[in-house]
């Protein structure tokens, strides 16, 4: 007899933060089937989106490799030639090459911008959006039904095998959960399937979630972070906040359909579930809305939560998981070798059922966060004058205690220096400028944590 692969399911919205969870206690949102999966997997309380922006940290999440390997270093948009690259290897690749039946539902946005190339694409592709055709460039996930990047909650639209668009009048959450259940429905049973479910929202635009939803939240007194202040951003969290909750609990309904349907087909003790995000939204917090690409808590951290019932323990977890890690960690828990290439760490014997002492001193003791120039000004001015835009930007690590961060503006010789203690100021009010590195114990040892990640990743960010 054979040792069957589990299968694998893996689920990620876009935009959601971590406090957004019910049974955490932060946002006041509710999730009784999150609550009710978190309390069945390992939940981990230190996962890092390790660049806070959808295309780049999409990346890492699928190749297990840094943003500035995977060579998606700002989101794929109009305008610049980037796309993930043409020789990457995600977990599609490996889950195929290992026999699984590979499928990718809703949004992807790890490819070029079809207008880049031509201004009336066949597929009716427009703005940052672009069909992608069956072959190389969907990285091994043989079914596909999905969309580069198009905010259009309420009327989506998809792609399959052809350029033909598919439009779809129905929120695109329950839309693409019913292609996923068919999906799960219809496997071949022969073989394990890895299926990965890309939800947009609770992404912006916030408004465009069903009125079911929004009428759980519309009577609720809002409260706010002790770091949303006032002023422009929390008057537009003001206006988004309830439609961010209300998407979040119809995420919640629609997660419940999925995991009804591993129970019906007899297959859930069978599969993996994964539950995770790939940035949060600060929705206030530090006079941001309809933000993320920065290092703060709400949009570093998010939800994960892994579940394989008899084989991962349930429970909560400190251990630094960078996104990097999602990909050797999958691997480890299917028993399939890592590749050399992926540069994330396999954590998977942390989550394994009767590992009572995992080997600890082997995980990484910080998370790796980057953010590199994005604007197409400062990519122009880049491409004329010769600069590389990577030595540019931010960057950092994040310890269980500790957020330190690393400033340089594009084109600037200066450097501006952040530490912050998050288990004593846990909202990030008061932050450390540190101007004097060597009379400060606890930056310096950050700094050489950073220096650490920056020569392993070979990411050309000058420290000095």
């Amino acid at each position: 007899m054979t040792d069957r692969k589990p299968n694998i399911l893996f689920v990620f919205p876009d935009q959601w933060r971590k406090q957004a969870v019910g049974f955490l206690g932060e946002d006041p949102v509710m999730t009784p089937n999150i609550d009710r999966f978190a309390k069945e997997s390992m939940f981990l309380d230190n996962a890092i989106s390790c660049f806070p922006l959808c295309s780049p940290n999409r990346s890492s999440m699928l190749t297990g490799r840094y943003p500035l390997s995977t060579g998606v270093t700002t989101n794929c948009k109009l305008g610049l030639d980037i796309a993930l690259n043409a020789d990457e290897k995600t977990i599609g690749n490996m889950l195929k090459d290992a026999g699984y039946a590979t499928g990718y539902i809703g949004k992807w946005h790890l490819d070029l911008p079809e207008q880049n190339r031509e201004p009336e694409p066949a597929s009716g592709a427009r703005h940052w959006d672009a069909y992608t055709p069956p072959g190389e460039k969907r990285y091994g996930f043989d079914f596909w039904y999905a969309y580069n990047a198009y905010d259009r909650h309420l009327a989506p639209h998809y792609w399959k095998d052809t350029p033909e668009m598919i439009e779809v009048d129905e929120w695109s959450l329950q839309h693409e959960t019913d292609v996923a259940a068919s999906f799960i429905r219809n496997r071949d049973k022969e073989k394990p399937f890895a299926l990965f479910v890309s939800w947009n929202p609770p992404h912006q635009p916030f408004g465009e979630v069903p009125d079911r939803y929004k009428a759980m939240y519309a009577d609720m007194e809002l409260e706010f972070r002790p770091n949303v202040l006032e002023g422009e951003a929390k008057r537009q969290a003001v206006e988004h906040l309830r439609d961010y909750y209300a998407a979040v609990t119809g995420m919640d309904e629609q997660f419940g359909r999925l995991l009804g349907l591993l129970r019906e087909e007899g297959i859930e003790d069978d599969t993996i579930v994964v539950l995770t995000s790939d940035h949060g939204e600060l929705m206030g917090a530090h006079d941001w809305t309809e933000h993320k690409n920065i290092w703060y808590e709400e949009a570093i951290v998010v939800p994960c939560m892994f579940r394989w019932p008899g084989k991962v323990k349930s429970g909560r977890d400190g251990t630094m998981f960078n996104s990097v890690d999602l990909v050797p960690t999958l691997l480890g828990l299917a028993d399939l070798p890592v590749p050399d290439r992926v540069q994330g760490t396999d954590l998977s014997a942390v989550m394994r059922e009767g590992v009572l002492e995992p080997p600890r001193r082997a995980n990484p003791s910080s998370a790796f966060i980057c953010h590199y120039p994005g604007a197409l000004s400062e990519h122009r001015e880049a491409a004329e004058s010769g600069r590389n835009i990577n030595a540019f930007g931010w960057r950092g690590v994040r310890t269980a205690q500790h957020t330190y961060v690393v400033k340089r503006p594009f084109g600037s010789s200066a450097t501006e220096r952040l530490l912050y203690d998050n288990m004593a100021d846990p909202y990030q009010l008061s932050p450390k400028r540190i101007d004097d590195l060597p009379a400060d114990a606890a930056a310096g040892k950050l700094e050489g944590e950073l220096r650490h990640w920056l020569e392993r990743i070979g990411d050309p960010f000058m420290l000095d």
